[in-house]
Order: C-alpha cells, then sequence, then structure tokens
C-alpha cells in the first residue's frame, strides 16, 4: 500500500497534464506537441560583410568546412554561401550527444591554424536548439494604455532599439531560453556621407576617415598618477556617445590646422542595410522569436516567457501623441506553441479518459461483481501514472505520438487485470472456499495469481517483444515512432506491475468484507442505472442505454 501511493503520488507530480494542484509541486514530463524528428545537427555562422557569395565560398565556406571535417562523429556537413554570410550544418550520427558534439566544435575553431579564415573574420556557433526550437513569436506595437487598442506612434527604428537594448535581454533571462533573436524595423547606426570635394581639398582619403573613426571610438587607460600621496587613475575618454563626438573627431592636421570628420563629411543617424523584414497583417511590423534550449520543457518554457513578458510590461516606454493619447510599446504574441500543445493533450486527455470509462463501463456489465470491477478498473488510471514516472525516469517527452502508446496499450491492461481478477473469483467461489476468511483467503488469493501470473508474463512479454523492431528503427523514423514503443512498453509492464502486486492486496482487503448480496445486487444495479444516465447525458453514446438498461433488469429480477 506504501509503494502504491508512493507511484499515485509520482505519477501526479510528473503527470504532463495541466493539473493546477497548489498544494503539490509538480515536475511534469517535457511535453510538445509533435516529436522532434529533426537531425542531431549544429549550425556555424559567419560574417563577412559586403562579401560576394564567391569570396565566402572560397575563403570562408571551404576551408571551415575542410577543418571540421575532422570532428568524432560527424556524418555528413552541408554548408550554403550567400551576400555576407556563411552557413554550414554539421550532421552528427545520432548516439553523439548534443552538447559533447558543440564542445567538439569550439575547440576546432579555436585551433584553426592561423591564415584560415580572412583577418577579422570570426565564425560562431548557433543556439543550442532544434529545428522545433522556435516555440513563441511576438511583436512590438504602440498601445493606449487606458483602452488596449493599436495607438501606433513608433517608428520601426525606435521599436527595433528597445527590442535590441530591453526587451531582448531581459527576456533571454527566463529559464529554458536559448536565444531571442530580433526580427524586422531598422538597425539605427552612425551613418557618414563623405564630401569628394572636401576631401580632395583636405588632401583626405577614405583610409584616413576610417582610421579616425576607429581609433576615436575608444577609452585609453595611463595607468596611475601619484599626487599629494593620492593615487590617480588616468584615463582618455573616446567613446562616441553622440553625432558631436563623432564629427569633432580629427582626421588629419594641415599646416596645424585639425581636420575634422564634419569638415569633408555629413554625419547622420540612419537605418542600417536590410534584406528582410516581419509582415504582420499586410504591415511593416517589429518583434523577436523566442528559442528554446534544447532538452528544456518547451510547454514551461512557454510560460517562463509569460511570466517574463507580464513583468516587463509596465517598465516599455510611453509615448504621448499629438491627440493626447498615450501609446505604451507592448508586447503583442504573434505565435505561442502552447495553444497547439493544449489542444493535443487536451485531445489526448479527453481521449484516454472516454477510453478508460468506456473499458470500466464495460467491465462493470461483463463481470458483473462490483468489487471485480473496481479491481480491474483501478488498474488503467494507476497503470496511466507508472507510465509517466517511467517516462520521466527514461526521458521520453510527452507528445502526441508518445501517448497515442498509452492508449494503444490500454485494452491489454484490461485484459491483465480481467485475467488476474477472475481467477481469484473462481477459486473463491468453489465449494471448499465458501466463507474463508484470514490466511486462508490470503492464501488462496496468492495460489490463483501464481497460477496465471506466469501466462500472463509470456503474454505480456511477447507483446513486448513484438515491438523490438520499432526500437531498431533509425533516423527521422525511429524518432517518430521510438517513444510510441516506449510508452506501450511502460503501460504494459505497469499493468504487470499492478496485476502481481496491487491487485491481489486490493483483492484481499475487498473480499473480506462481507455484504448482504441482495442488498449488494440492487445497490450494484443503481450504479449501473446512475452511471449510464450520467453517460447518457454527456456523451449520448448507445453504450449509456445498454447499461441503464442491464440496471433496470436486474433491479427488478
Amino acid at each position: 500500500l506504501l509503494v502504491l501511493s508512493a507511484f499515485i503520488l509520482g505519477g501526479i507530480i510528473t503527470a504532463p497534464f495541466n493539473w493546477n494542484l497548489s498544494w503539490l509541486e509538480r515536475d511534469p514530463i517535457p511535453v510538445d506537441a509533435i516529436p522532434d524528428i529533426g537531425e542531431n545537427q549544429q549550425i556555424v555562422y559567419t560574417e563577412w560583410a559586403g562579401q560576394s557569395p564567391q569570396d565566402v565560398e572560397d575563403q570562408i565556406t571551404y576551408p571551415l568546412s575542410a577543418a571540421l571535417q575532422g570532428i568524432p562523429g560527424v556524418k555528413t556537413i552541408r554548408s550554403s554561401s550567400i551576400f555576407g554570410l556563411s552557413s554550414i550544418y554539421i550532421l552528427f550520427d545520432e548516439e553523439v550527444e548534443f552538447y559533447w558534439s558543440r564542445t567538439r566544435i569550439l575547440e576546432k575553431l579555436n585551433s584553426l591554424p592561423p591564415g584560415t579564415l580572412p583577418a577579422d573574420v570570426r565564425p560562431s556557433l548557433g543556439p543550442d536548439a532544434t529545428a522545433l526550437g522556435q516555440v513563441f513569436w511576438y511583436t512590438l506595437e504602440g498601445r493606449d494604455t487606458k483602452t488596449g487598442k493599436p495607438a501606433g506612434g513608433w517608428d520601426p527604428h525606435e521599436l527595433r532599439t528597445i527590442q535590441d537594448f530591453y526587451v531582448r535581454y531581459y527576456l533571454n533571462s527566463a529559464k529554458g531560453v536559448s536565444e531571442v533573436s530580433s526580427i524586422g524595423g531598422f538597425v539605427k547606426e552612425y551613418q557618414i556621407e563623405i564630401d569628394p570635394g572636401a576631401m580632395k581639398a583636405n588632401g583626405v582619403d577614405i583610409g584616413k576617415i576610417m582610421n579616425a573613426v576607429r581609433n576615436s571610438n575608444k577609452d585609453i587607460g595611463a595607468q596611475t598618477l601619484e599626487f599629494n600621496k593620492a593615487e590617480y587613475l588616468v584615463r582618455g575618454l573616446g567613446n562616441i556617445k553622440s553625432l558631436g563626438d563623432l564629427e569633432e573627431s580629427v582626421v588629419t592636421v594641415n599646416g596645424n590646422t585639425p581636420i575634422r570628420i564634419k569638415d569633408v563629411a555629413r554625419v547622420q543617424f540612419g537605418p542600417a542595410t536590410r534584406r528582410g523584414g516581419l509582415d504582420k497583417s499586410g504591415v511593416e511590423a517589429v518583434g523577436g522569436v523566442v528559442v528554446a534550449r534544447y532538452g528544456s520543457n518547451p510547454m514551461q518554457t512557454i510560460e517562463n516567457i509569460k511570466v517574463r513578458i507580464a513583468e516587463i510590461a509596465d517598465g516599455l516606454p510611453v509615448k504621448t501623441l499629438d491627440d493626447g493619447t498615450e501609446s505604451r510599446v507592448t508586447i503583442v504574441p504573434f505565435y505561442d506553441r502552447s495553444g497547439l500543445i493544449r489542444e493535443t493533450l487536451g485531445t489526448l486527455e479527453s481521449s484516454l479518459s472516454h477510453e478508460i470509462l468506456i473499458s470500466i463501463l464495460v467491465v462493470i456489465v461483463l463481470v458483473m461483481n462490483i468489487r471485480a470491477s473496481f479491481l480491474i478498473s483501478s488498474l488503467l488510471p494507476l497503470g496511466v501514472l507508472m507510465t509517466f514516472i517511467m517516462m520521466k525516469a527514461f526521458g521520453v517527452d510527452a507528445n502526441i505520438v508518445a501517448l497515442s502508446g498509452i492508449a494503444i496499450a490500454i485494452g491489454v491492461m484490461v485484459d491483465v487485470g480481467i485475467v488476474f481478477t477472475e481467477n481469484i473469483l473462481r477459486h473463491l467461489n468453489l465449494p471448499e472456499n465458501a466463507g474463508i476468511r484470514g490466511k486462508r483467503m490470503l492464501q488462496v488469493i496468492y495460489e490463483s495469481t501464481t497460477e496465471v501470473a506466469t501466462a500472463v508474463l509470456t503474454a505480456v512479454a511477447t507483446t513486448i517483444v513484438s515491438f523490438l523492431p520499432v526500437f531498431a528503427l533509425q533516423a527521422a523514423e525511429g524518432k517518430l515512432f521510438e517513444p510510441l514503443a516506449w510508452t506501450k512498453t511502460f503501460a504494459l509492464f505497469s499493468a504487470l506491475l499492478i496485476g502481481i502486486l496491487f491487485i491481489p492486496t486490493l483483492a484481499h482487503l475487498l473480499f473480506s468484507v462481507r455484504f448482504e448480496k441482495k442488498r449488494i445486487s440492487r445497490i450494484f444495479s443503481l450504479v449501473s442505472i446512475a452511471l449510464g444516465i450520467g453517460f447518457l447525458l454527456f456523451y449520448g453514446s448507445w453504450i449509456a442505454l445498454a447499461l441503464v438498461g442491464f440496471g433496470l433488469n436486474r433491479f427488478f429480477t
């Protein structure tokens, strides 16, 4: 009974369904709508601004691909080169651990021989996520602080700046998030428009202007200066903080006259060149993509993101428009996978509940013994809870395919309970066992259980063995169907464990209690009628009418 209680509690803790239990801290199985059948891959990005695809291919993609071939466990390497960007997809064998492969790639990138890549080119490793990692998209919109309706008033570059320097960092700190990528709008930057005539008159070329900008935008330390027994830090402050700082940067000196950037060029703010955008209902928008970390619980990650959004909502900027409306930047969900996950789980939860309920009704009608029916019916929900515990222990995520394995196994689980319970009833109804109690009943239950245990074990083992070819599947097929095979195996093993351990125990407790048969028969009939009426009202099935008719027949006979 203690073990039974532990299994029930553990199943409730690990169940993937949205059970809000304030009295119990839950640790549910990672849950997603569909299984991740993507390749075991890592991505290496390398930016080389302004270079043609051919140059990127020859000087970055090819040398990097050749160097990364030597990593242990690499199956194949795919690459693509576009304007200013190289993307290399490294596919590993399925048995290679995800983070181990990332470590090997970083070691290889850090040990590249000098001259392998052009100067100032730094390859970077992609986020630790899979192809199904994009779980949440959002947009930043100006909303009326009073009505919550769209109010506008924010430029795309303003929204992108808020996203890049405020929202993105805050959301990225949520548990389970690998990366928050910005999309849409315009990236704000300093732009210098040179004047060829002024450059020629002052003897300045583009190289000098570039060096002036590069050398002006940095702080310089000059150690310390001791004065009057005190030590002072000496610093040269040079970080650019405004257009004026950039305009006053000295390019060169002609005849003791400094030539500044503003003398040969015009400095202004402007948008960076872009090759993409975000469209929402035909209108340009600014937003972000939340990528869940590999191995995290997507459902829990989305909930963590929503908590962060609620925390940051009041701190987002507010602007008063010309008509007096106060427009606050608001984070609006654009794509939220939690809805799909909830619908998937809701469908499966409903299907499992109906299947268990129908099985219980059929058992009650056919066995015609309320205590035996309780024994058999208790196996189903308990077996499902035990399956959740094993899914958590073996790292099997809950999705539509994995939970379908439980639904497939319910018929076999009922058979296990029926075989054990029917054999116990058969022995207890023998003339020589009439009216037995105590140790004698315990001995009879033990003998009746062991009598069929070997046959049941053989039957369940045969069913489990028949699924071994599914475990041999590889690549996408294996990732798709292995969770179903695992959950079906877990459910059958749970049913066998319940049949051997718990059904005899509960049978001894239930059958030790004596009732008046006629009264129990009437109670059983009333229960059947009540269940039939309830089933008829909620589900409207012919099974309900059959159950009501069965109860009325037993009540009046």
